[in-house]
């Protein structure tokens, strides 16, 4: 029987699979500690306040690439590049989700209409992250080799979405509800499309290395082309609610150190 767990065994248990997933991973939330960092050291000065917060995202997103990173070298293996067409961080910055790039290699200051920015499209990306943790978390949450890092990042991934819902609504209140529930929408519609082309890659990439047949391999690509029809009548309204969470200040401490893998 074709399942999420059975699928993802099956990417666990061969090392090439294992190492492309990893690395594909890795790359991505390196990535975003690197603009979660740039975006803190930005924040305009009536915004300071945020500043720790954002800082402590980052420190999450560099933690999880490490421990991707510390999985591959457990099982003596080095991370790949990663192909282009599935890397969902840059395809997303490529098509306008999250603060470009050049303007957070710059030193000009954000504005408080870019925090609001960057907060709605965190919401969004956040969701999909809150979301593939938990599916991690519901089938290998007890495994002997993933079980930690699974536990911990769908905790920190529940912590960044609770985090970004609450700094919203705090923005709303100010007078930029509009604005955001206008950006959630656009950049919801974008990530389905996104992540429906990266899925559609990465599991091309897999089917090679794992030789999987045809028809299976078509299964799956239907599979996930009917997520997206789903998602684009009417899944991707619930990235763009927003409601008070019950994890107050969910980024209000330090970050948690990664966990050793040896």
């Amino acid at each position: 029987m074709l399942s999420a767990k059975s699928l993802f065994q099956e990417i666990l248990d061969n090392d090439e699979s294992f190492r492309l997933f990893c690395s594909i991973a890795a790359s991505g939330e390196s990535q975003g500690g690197w603009e979660n960092a740039r975006i803190a050291a930005l924040v305009p000065q009536s915004e300071r306040g945020l500043a720790p917060k954002i800082t402590r995202h980052g420190a999450d997103e560099d933690k999880h690439g490490r421990i991707f990173n510390a999985l591959m070298r457990k099982r003596g293996l080095e991370p790949v590049p990663v192909p282009p067409e599935t890397d969902y961080t840059m395809l997303l910055e490529r098509h306008g989700i999250g603060l470009a790039h050049e303007k957070l290699k710059g030193e000009e200051p954000l504005t408080v209409q870019d925090i609001v920015t960057y907060l709605s499209h965190s919401r969004v990306t956040e969701q999909r992250a809150s979301e593939q943790m938990d599916l991690l978390r519901k089938h290998f949450a007890d495994h002997p080799d993933l079980g930690r890092a699974v536990r911990m990042i769908s905790g920190d991934e529940d912590n960044h979405l609770a985090y970004c819902h609450e700094e919203l609504l705090r923005f709303a209140a100010q007078g930029h509800g509009r604005a955001i529930q206008r950006t959630l929408r656009e950049c919801a519609l974008a990530e389905i499309r996104i992540y429906r082309d990266v899925s559609l890659a990465v599991m091309d990439h897999m089917g090679r290395i794992l030789g999987w047949p045809r028809p299976k391999a078509a299964l799956l690509a239907a599979g996930i082309h009917a997520v997206y029809a789903w998602e684009r009548v009417a899944g991707w309204r619930r990235m763009v609610s927003l409601k008070m969470p019950e994890r107050r200040d969910a980024l209000g401490g330090p970050a948690t150190s990664a966990p050793e893998f040896a």
